[in-house]
């Protein structure tokens, strides 16, 4: 029997995926529990449409990423932060402070997690921080911390 499947089932698939199961396991298991739908004409022609309209939203948030990151490596963010002696910050500078200050300069919220940042910056200088927008956008930070006035 063929079937599109409507939530993940494990060792099947995912949402909108067309399967042929054995008739009992369509019957008795998958559409009780509305796991799957039989597929009919008019199923397969929305299962298309909607994977459609996924593939051109997903287009969309490349794109946005994209730009995003193109914003990204021409930015410099400059932070101020109490020093010591030998130039050591008293604290330390974190992805969320950073994000907070991107989110500044760009005027939208930027996401803390998606700076690498392995541990907090504690000196004075240019840092640059490795961003993962998404799966194929990547772009790199320009973080200047300076000691203040």
């Amino acid at each position: 029997m063929k079937i599109v499947l409507q939530e993940d089932v494990k060792g099947l698939g995912g949402p909108g995926d067309v399967k042929d199961v054995a008739d009992g396991y369509a019957r008795n298991f998958l559409l009780p529990r509305k796991l799957a739908i039989p597929a009919t004409a008019g199923t397969l022609k929305n299962v298309e449409a909607q994977k459609a309209a996924a593939a051109k939203r997903q287009a969309q948030l490349q794109a946005e990423a994209r730009a995003l990151a193109a914003k990204l490596a021409a930015t410099t963010v400059v932070l101020k932060a109490r020093v010591g002696s030998q130039d050591r910050l008293y604290g330390s500078i974190t992805a969320a402070d950073i994000a907070a200050a991107l989110g500044k300069e760009l005027g939208q919220p930027f996401d803390r997690r998606k700076l690498q940042l392995d541990e907090p910056i504690r000196e004075l200088g240019t840092h640059t921080i490795p961003t993962n927008l998404m799966r194929d956008v990547n772009a790199t930070v320009t973080v200047r911390v300076e000691a203040e006035a």
